[in-house]
């Protein structure tokens, strides 16, 4: 028999978060080593429990999940997801406007598929969450990245959006908070590439999957809010803020002018129609977990679990030296910055594994977030806070007399 290659599709795609280090850190459990994983967002893995509200509304409604449901949603989940975006200031939307899928995942891949012609360009953050760059390449399109300045707290630079736009350019991602970084944008910034968007007549893809886990008392707003003259894609959903990341449940919210993309909303009807529906048990939990704001609030206040974590993880690392980093406002992710002169770091996937077989912790190098330099790693912060304080000691002493070689 002839050998049997992989789709040309896939020539660009990576997933670090699960890619070769992930595979290299389940080959050392095997062999009985205590690994810990900084690798992936999944709280349930670390001890965080699904709130009660939710795992009520699944014990008390299960039996209504056994059929197929709309290819759009469940109509009571889809009516939950459009009044918590109303709250937030979305304009001229109605349940028909939100799609539930298996995941934020699966819904940007489904999103661009629909939208993305080859050659097609669309810009994103740099670093950037990696679902979103290979989602673009295997549809055909093309990632432009836009920078984001580490020295203004990892803002994306306006004018570097500016100066990335072509004829070719359809859409704009802005991931908000973001991953890997996890920043909060302000209101202003916002404006300022909603401008952007509008005076080129772009599309904005708007990710916001941690807008429920923001600390340090500051707000965010959605991007749809400040651009309803716009075509605004906002991917949500509850995996993060509610434990519930093995549910995939995701939704996205279409609004602006829809009336201009008849065209473009049916093709995502089309190709939802084909998976029949999303898992219907998850979809049972939204109306619940919408309600229950509380129980996500009290993880980021003082005190509070992921807060504290977050204290932990970023005093210790204040302590090393070569080390810098800037301190997230929301979501549990940082994405510290190695000192690469000192270290003679020229591969950070390299510097990732020397870490990995010397203190057996798993950090996922900047490369896996598109930053084109070796100079960066995220850690996710959701070990509880003395067991990610030990892990940013065991970092220190590491790179004592760490060189590369």
């Amino acid at each position: 028999m002839k050998i049997i290659t992989r789709s040309d599709k896939l020539e660009h795609v990576h997933s670090d978060i699960r890619g070769p280090l992930f595979v290299e850190a389940m080959r050392m459990v095997g062999e009985g080593k205590n690994v810990l994983r900084l690798n992936t967002g999944n709280p349930g893995t670390f001890g965080f429990k699904m709130p009660d509200s939710v795992k009520n509304a699944l014990l008390e409604n299960a039996d209504k999940a056994t059929a197929y449901c709309d290819l759009k949603g469940m109509p009571v989940a889809r009516e939950a997801i459009c009044e918590y975006h109303k709250r937030k200031g979305f304009q001229g939307i109605t349940p028909d406007d939100v799609f539930i899928g298996n995941g934020v995942s699966e819904l940007v891949t489904m999103t661009l598929t629909a939208f993305i012609n080859n050659g097609d360009e669309i810009l994103l953050p740099a670093p950037d969450y990696s679902l979103w760059t290979n989602s673009i390449y295997m549809t055909g399109g093309i990632p432009v990245y836009y920078e984001c300045n580490e020295d203004n707290h990892w803002y994306p630079d306006i004018d570097d959006i500016k100066s990335k736009i072509t004829s070719k350019t359809r859409a704009i991602v802005i991931i908000n908070p973001n991953n890997p970084t996890g920043v909060l944008y302000p209101q202003e910034l916002v404006e300022q590439i909603v401008e952007i968007a509008r005076e080129n007549d772009l599309v904005i893809f708007s990710d916001e999957i941690y807008d429920r886990l923001v600390m340090d008392g500051k707000k965010h707003v959605s991007t749809a809010s400040l651009a309803p003259d716009l075509l605004t894609i906002t991917f949500n959903g509850l995996s993060k803020s509610h434990i519930v990341c093995g549910f995939r449940c995701g939704w996205m919210v279409i609004s602006g002018p829809k009336e201009n993309a008849s065209d473009f909303i049916a093709g995502i009807v089309q190709l939802a129609a084909m998976r029949l529906c999303a898992n219907a048990l998850m979809q049972l939990v939204i109306p619940a977990a919408l309600n229950d704001p509380e129980s996500t609030n009290e993880l980021l206040v003082p005190g509070g679990r992921l807060y504290e974590q977050r204290e932990a993880c970023i005093r210790e690392l204040e302590k090393i030296d070569g080390v810098s980093c800037v301190k997230n406002d929301a979501a549990f992710y940082i994405f510290p910055k190695l000192d690469v002169e000192k270290f003679n770091i020229t591969n950070d996937e390299k510097f990732a594994l020397d870490y990995l077989h010397s203190k057996n912790v798993l950090v996922i190098p900047g490369k896996g977030f598109s930053w084109k330099k070796p100079d960066h790693f995220r850690v996710v912060m959701l070990p509880e806070a003395d067991v990610l304080a030990k892990a940013m000691r065991d970092l220190g002493d590491f790179l004592k007399d760490y060189q590369q070689k």
